[in-house]
């Protein structure tokens, strides 16, 4: 084998055995390309998140709730009131139909009740407590008087005591009414013996003086229509 064969073969192994890469002498050039890729899953994510919360109104929402609550607490006051107003209105209505029970109850009371030192006073505080028709009946021909005259002479006592009372109508325009009155009389005579209680039922006319207010019995009759 000649010499230059043998060169030849040693070029050749080494070029075989030789590391890749560039040239000797030249450095190797390396071209980095970064990708931002947690930029990427971050865009990701809040794309597949929720939408971002609007803003609260919560000024507005304080006012509209005062407003409501105001206006709640006004229409409230506007019914107690109302209210209050109806409720005492009906009690100066109940008030001025008993001032009618009570003048009917008082006549009768007057009118029965009496005692022999007394009559004078009994007499008068009746007739007193009357007036229209039913004081016109009892002017006539002198009957106070020929009463007083009578119940001295008997010396009698009696005493009435009302059972019950019903007020059976109001006329506002002419401001009387109607009263129905269940009494009891007990009568005794001059030694003290009491006689039977008698029952009695009157209905009583009362009328209210315009001017002073006054309520006085106007007529009296009986419950069947006698007198």
């Amino acid at each position: 084998m000649t010499d230059t064969q043998l060169e030849s073969d040693k070029v050749t192994r080494r070029r075989a055995v030789r590391a890749a890469g560039p040239s000797k002498g030249g450095a190797a050039e390396t071209t980095t390309v970064r990708v931002e890729k947690q930029a990427e899953e971050a865009t990701r994510a809040r794309k597949s998140g929720p939408p971002p919360r609007r803003p609260s109104h919560r000024g507005l929402v304080a006012i509209v709730a005062v407003s409501v609550l105001t206006i709640a607490a006004l229409a409230m006051g506007g019914i107690v009131t109302l209210a209050w107003w109806q409720k005492d209105d009906a009690d100066q209505a109940q008030a001025h139909n008993q001032r009618y029970v009570d003048a009917a109850e008082q006549t009768l009371v007057n009118m029965y009740t009496f005692k022999p030192d007394t009559v004078e006073q009994s007499v008068d505080q009746f007739y007193s407590g009357i007036s229209g028709q039913l004081r016109d009946e009892w002017a006539r021909g002198n009957h106070i008087a020929n009463l007083k005259a009578f119940l001295r002479a008997t010396g009698n006592t009696s005493e009435a005591v009302v059972n019950g009372a019903a007020l059976e109508n109001v006329d506002k325009d002419t401001k009387t009414a109607t009263v129905l009155v269940a009494l009891r009389v007990t009568q005794s005579d001059t030694n003290g013996n009491n006689k039977p209680s008698l029952p009695m039922r009157w209905r009583v006319t009362v009328q209210e003086n315009l001017d002073t207010g006054q309520m006085t019995a106007s007529d009296m009759v009986y419950p069947d229509g006698g007198s």
